[in-house]
């Protein structure tokens, strides 16, 4: 058992539930309660999976590609930059689609990726296939709300990125709902309790269950990939590099010459020369980070990426709920019906001091509710480098009204 950095006591008691239940497990340092298994979290078993481990927003993760463009591709003058990138701004949020539905239709959307077609599917049954999958056509290329964002950056090199973060939407969820309900004994689509359910891949449920994640994650893949790289031609750019990592998702690994089930609930895979996009806040840098390599690891080093399963964070991490930030809201309507710690006035004055263009975004996620990334890397103890920071210029995320069953 490993733990990066310092956590709260309620996180701790949770990690030490899986502890218990897991032959390996890690909590890095930007950890947080979650569901049962708590954000951050990282927890590998012998031939089974967990269903609240891999969580409700199966696949959710983040997607930066890095463009041919620089500030100086948007003007000539700061002036100039400044109102290409606020018309930028406004284009992306109209265009891009946050909450449930794909409101701009776009017409070169995925719906027909091969993923549509795969035999896991037939998993799912017959009485709610069809719906399933008319619901996940109608939401691929839809980013969400909560934490998800589209972000355009700018790196300490100039160069120009788009940065996207949300999950498999509806479809994820329902898969999870419905295997934490199979799990318990009910049936597909009753709600019940959210409690650990270990599921064994030998098993037809687990089996099902692994196939569907895997679904789950190409779908994300795809919709990730294809709203990113919308942004990009809509910047005017092209490709040069994708970084593109899953962070709440199981994967079969060797570990000290064992095959395990590796679930990593809001932690990325941070393996050897392996590159991630970790996240700050809308009024944060990001980064991308690369596990490091075996020729720059210490013994000690090494014996801390093996102890963390080759994972570090995913982002900042939260240090005030949602509903301690911005109060409580309707669930549908997302009306206030009582006020947070967090003002829009606090969150505003943030964003404009960092020089941040935002669009939507509500108080549950200001800067204010979440650690400083730099903290928290360092607090991961050189198990990554930083090969670029990355300074948001946009940040464009739903309104605190829209809205979303699906958030993280």
């Amino acid at each position: 058992m490993t733990i990066f950095g310092q956590h709260e006591d309620k996180t701790l008691q949770q990690f030490e539930r899986i502890r218990e239940q897991s032959v390996r497990a890690a909590l890095m340092a930007d950890g947080h309660v979650g569901y049962v298994m708590p954000i951050g979290g990282v927890a590998a078993y012998r031939h089974q999976v967990s269903v609240v481990g891999v969580g409700f927003d199966i696949a959710c993760g983040n997607a930066a590609i890095r463009t041919n463009l620089t500030l100086g591709s948007f003007g000539s003058d700061a002036p100039a930059i400044q109102a290409a990138l606020v018309a930028f701004a406004d284009e992306i949020a109209d265009s891009v689609s946050f909450g449930v539905g794909r409101k701009n239709r776009a017409d070169d959307a995925p719906v027909n990726h091969p993923l549509f077609a795969d035999d896991a599917w037939e998993a799912i049954p017959v009485a709610h296939r069809n719906a399933l999958r008319a619901k996940a056509r109608s939401q691929l290329g839809t980013v969400g709300s909560g934490n998800h964002y589209v972000d355009v950056f700018v790196d300490e090199l100039g160069a120009i990125w788009v940065g996207v973060h949300f999950g498999s939407r509806g479809l994820g969820h329902t898969i999870a709902s419905a295997f934490l309900a199979l799990g318990q004994g009910a049936s597909w689509g009753e709600r019940v309790p959210e409690r650990e359910v270990l599921l064994h891949l030998d098993d037809p449920i687990g089996h099902d269950y692994w196939h569907l994640m895997q679904l789950a994650g190409a779908y994300a893949y795809a919709g990730r990939e294809w709203v990113a790289r919308r942004v990009v031609a809509l910047l005017g750019g092209t490709e040069l590099e994708l970084v593109h990592n899953h962070h709440n998702f199981a994967w079969r690994e060797t570990h000290q010459d064992e095959e395990l089930v590796v679930i990593r609930k809001g932690a990325t895979p941070a393996f050897p020369g392996q590159t991630g996009f970790v996240g700050g806040s809308m009024g944060d840098d990001a980064v991308i980070v690369r596990g490091v390599t075996d020729d720059r690891a210490s013994p000690e080093v090494r014996s801390l990426q093996e102890a963390a399963l080759f994972s570090t964070v995913h982002g900042a991490g939260r240090v005030m709920s949602r509903t301690a930030a911005g109060g409580k809201r309707h669930r549908r309507t997302g009306r206030q019906l009582s006020r947070g710690a967090i003002s829009p006035n606090m969150m505003t004055r943030w964003v404009q001091d960092k020089g941040v263009i935002l669009r939507g975004g509500g108080v549950d996620e200001s800067p204010h509710v979440y650690r400083r990334l730099p903290d928290v890397l360092s607090a991961q103890r050189g198990t990554v480098d930083i090969v670029h920071v990355l300074r948001p210029l946009i940040v464009v995320m739903a309104g605190d009204t829209e809205f979303d069953p699906y958030k993280d």
